[in-house]
């Protein structure tokens, strides 16, 4: 923790009239928890953390094991521009320790921090950028579309112009750089593009970034859902990942005497989440809806395979990058959590490097229209079709369980296989709009 960090925060928060400090962060889920403190509690929570039950936590403590210690980030600290300017609040993220100061093998933040100090020894600093996609509602009750704008638009349609350009304004006084911002392609539903930082921070980036779009949508007055399907028949929402590996200032995924300009790490890199596509496909699209979304017919992979510009593939190299490489990876949906799924990827990354792992041929056409045969022939195989393909998935993988650890990793199947199994219970409209009028 460094000393300059922790007085630019006690003296801003003098100087600017704060007079409570969130203290955030996310449990296994990846929901955003928090809880207030004082200016005069601050220097104690530098030192020793602020104590607090963990019993209530999703993938935390059991409750003969409650007391948990959440210690503040310094370099996190930012003004919230949707509370008041006098008498402001703050936000800080967290470190999840155990009372006896040792990190807490649940913390989702130390999860990712465990996979970056991998990436570290090698030399490699990893860098992401997402595309976060979500839709406007009237109500968390209604799908009902507020627009009926498409892809690009920039019309009266759009009108939810205004709130994408609060947002950004929201996010950029936060230190959060947006690339852009646009109305995607189903009706009422928008894209924020964040500009690629180092993945902890941009995990705190992405966290910070779901909530600022419900704010501002809350203070107009409609809802704003990152649920990956909320529409029959329309486009889900993803959050395509851009992630290059830096080494240095040096891009380690280029190499200009390559025909491709893919260095050898960069195609080990790609070769390694293609292994583990479907293994970490349950962290990335942690949701029953998010199958909803990958299916044919959305531009949606649903196919591992790689490309250099062709967005049927799981992973894609977009042609505008230059020397400044980077590899897309298509299937996270934005309600995943953000440190387990940037985690997983990176790790998949590296065990690439690592093994050495041989990338298979491009996928030059169109992955979407190829026959079953045709893909087989190319060593294209498929996504899990459903959390439960996910999940089975996941619990044979062993990259998963050394990334996560065996804390998280044995809670997340725990949780979901809860939520599956609720799942085929559920009696749908669909079966009865299709069984009840004909058995």
């Amino acid at each position: 923790m460094s000393t300059r960090d922790t007085e630019y925060v006690l003296r801003s928060v003098e100087e600017r009239d704060i007079r409570f400090i969130r203290l955030w962060f996310t449990d296994v889920l990846g929901y955003l928890k928090s809880f207030a403190i004082t200016p005069a509690e601050l220097e104690v929570a530098f030192e020793e953390g602020m104590g607090f039950d963990g019993s209530a936590i999703e993938g935390f403590a059991r409750v003969q094991e409650s007391d948990m210690v959440a210690r503040p980030d310094p370099s996190t600290f930012q003004i919230l521009p949707w509370r008041p300017d006098t008498q402001g609040v703050a936000r800080m993220f967290c470190d999840i320790l155990s009372p006896d100061g040792e990190p807490f093998p649940g913390d989702p933040r130390r999860v990712l921090r465990r996979v970056l100090e991998q990436a570290n020894e090698m030399g490699y600093t990893f860098y992401v950028g997402p595309e976060l996609e979500y839709f406007y509602f009237p109500s968390a009750t209604s799908t009902e579309p507020l627009d009926q704008g498409g892809y690009f638009d920039l019309t009266p349609l759009d009108v939810a112009s205004d709130l994408r350009k609060r947002t950004v304004f929201y996010l950029e006084s936060m230190g959060i750089s947006v690339e852009s911002v646009h109305h995607e392609v189903a009706p009422s539903q928008h894209e924020i593009v964040l500009r690629d930082t180092d993945a902890l921070t941009m995990a705190d980036n992405v966290m910070t970034s779901r909530l600022a779009v419900k704010e501002v949508a809350h203070e107009a007055g409609v809802y704003a859902t990152f649920m990956p399907k909320p529409i029959q028949g329309a486009w889900g929402s993803g959050m395509h990942t851009h992630m290059a590996l830096y080494e240095g200032e040096r891009n380690a995924f280029y190499d200009g005497e390559d025909p491709d300009r893919i260095s050898k790490v960069g195609r080990a890199f790609i070769a390694g989440v293609l292994a583990h596509a479907g293994e970490m496909a349950a962290v990335c699209n942690q949701w029953v809806n998010s199958y909803k979304r990958l299916v044919p017919g959305y531009e949606a992979p649903v196919h591992i395979g790689w490309a250099r510009q062709n967005r049927s593939a799981l992973l894609r190299i977009p042609s505008s990058a230059g020397q400044d490489i980077r590899v897309e990876f298509r299937s996270p949906d934005p309600a995943c959590n953000p440190y387990l799924a940037f985690a997983v990827m990176l790790a998949a990354g590296l065990r690439g490097i690592t093994d050495n792992e041989e990338l298979p041929p491009p996928a030059a056409d169109n992955i979407w229209e190829m026959s079953d045969a045709e893909r087989h022939a190319a060593g294209i195989e498929s996504m899990p079709e459903d959390l439960d393909q996910a999940l089975a998935a996941m619990e044979r993988s062993s990259l998963v369980r050394e990334t996560l650890g065996d804390h998280v990793f044995e809670f997340f199947l725990r949780n979901k296989r809860a939520e599956w199994d609720a799942y085929k219970a559920y009696v749908s409209p669909f079966e009865i709009e299709r069984y009840l009028p004909i058995l």
